[in-house]
């Protein structure tokens, strides 16, 4: 069986709520900060959407709490859900 390994593991989605957010900044200091793929941070200065992929969740977390309050966080293992198993 040819099982193909994922670069970046964790599917780290999650709200952003709180003032004078900036979706711009959001991007790019994941860019500059994290290692990963698939990112998407849309919304506006009260509410941000965050859809990641990286290997490193909890860093996702820690910088988003510092925005803001956060909330419905959903972390999903792709490898697990790649080899047939709840993630």
């Amino acid at each position: 069986m040819n099982e193909e390994k994922l670069e970046y593991r964790y599917d780290t989605q999650l709200l952003i709520e709180g003032e004078g957010l900036d979706e711009d900044a959001v991007f790019e200091y994941f860019v500059a900060n994290f290692e990963g793929d698939s990112l998407l941070a849309v919304g506006d200065e009260n509410l941000i959407k965050i859809h990641y992929h990286t290997n490193e969740p909890w860093k996702v977390l820690e910088y988003c709490a510092s925005l803001g309050e956060i909330h419905d966080i959903v972390i999903e293992d792709m490898d697990r859900q790649a080899r047939g198993l709840k993630g």
